[in-house]
């Protein structure tokens, strides 16, 4: 999800149809807000039953808190090198720890954490990178390859970069790994549809959920690759990489939000309202209103 946004500028796929504007989401007259900067590289923010947003500073080994109140703490640190994070509905706090090539999940309250992926098959994951919690308790998860300085591991053990599927009971399997690089998801609430990019071939695919939690019905989205992504409460989903960029359900292009950084990684929605959307762009945290809540937490 991070350090190599340059060069993913041209292979996430920039090529822009005819934009309806005036079905934007975002509220009129609205503007991109800096809330904080200083980051090393933000990513994965995840909101919780509140709306306080939770992201990570990777190269720091920091998830921070941004409150409601518009005050920024450390929640944790070190915290295993994490990246994606998601909230379950019980407000859990998933982590996909890269450190260790490691799922976390972390009671919030008392900052506990538990391993509850470390492998598959006996070898080590790639490095998990993104993950979605289901209206169930399963948990999807990315496991693309981006090899990092601090790791302290031998070669690459996985022969697939693929999507996961773990059920609430604990079992895991693949459910997918025709990826050149797999990276941001997303679900719908109602637990039905999952949204996964391949950033590696610049496209995002639809897939229906079965009720065991395996996937069927695969399906291009668009023609672009994203970093993370977000969905609101009209089904409109927000992919990302340089700016935010917005498209209907039908997979249609609704309009791009600019943000003044090189990369933006990822988005969620958050606030007391959940009519904000949060950016994780590169240095720097940032925000713009918007006319739509985000998509109901499970």
């Amino acid at each position: 999800m991070q350090l190599r946004y340059l060069s993913l500028l041209v292979a996430i796929g920039f090529a822009a149809p005819l934009v309806a504007e005036d079905r934007s989401p975002v509220e009129p007259g609205a503007k991109v807000e800096k809330l904080a900067g200083g980051f090393s590289f933000t990513e994965g923010p995840a909101v919780d039953a509140e709306g306080n947003v939770y992201f990570t500073d990777q190269p720091n080994d920091k998830i921070l808190k941004w409150s409601t109140d518009g005050k920024l703490s450390t929640f944790l640190e070190p915290c295993g090198r994490s990246n994606g994070l998601c909230f379950d509905k019980d407000d859990i706090l998933w982590a996909c720890a890269d450190e260790k090539n490691e799922l976390w999940k972390i009671d919030v309250k008392t900052k506990a954490k538990t391993v509850v992926v470390k492998d598959h098959g006996g070898k080590l994951l790639n490095g998990p990178n993104d993950v979605w919690v289901d209206p169930k308790g399963g948990a999807y998860f990315t496991d693309p390859f981006y090899k990092r300085p601090y790791w302290k591991r031998g070669p690459k053990e996985q022969d697939k970069q693929a999507l996961y599927y773990l059920t609430s009971a604990g079992k895991l399997s693949r459910v997918d790994e025709e990826f050149g690089q797999p990276n941001g998801l997303v679900g719908t609430p109602d637990g039905k549809t999952l949204y996964v990019a391949d950033i590696g071939r610049s496209k995002t695919y639809a897939y229906d959920i079965d009720t065991d939690g395996t996937l069927k019905n695969r399906r291009l989205f668009c023609e672009m690759g994203s970093d993370g992504m977000t969905l609101d409460a009209d089904g409109n989903v927000y992919l990302t990489g340089k700016g935010v960029i917005v498209f209907d359900k039908a997979g249609k292009k609704l309009t791009t939000i600019d943000v003044p950084e090189g990369w933006s990684a990822n988005v969620c929605f958050g606030g007391k309202d959940m009519k904000t959307l949060i950016i994780t762009a590169s240095k720097g945290l940032y925000a713009i209103k918007m006319n739509v809540k985000g998509a109901a937490r499970q």
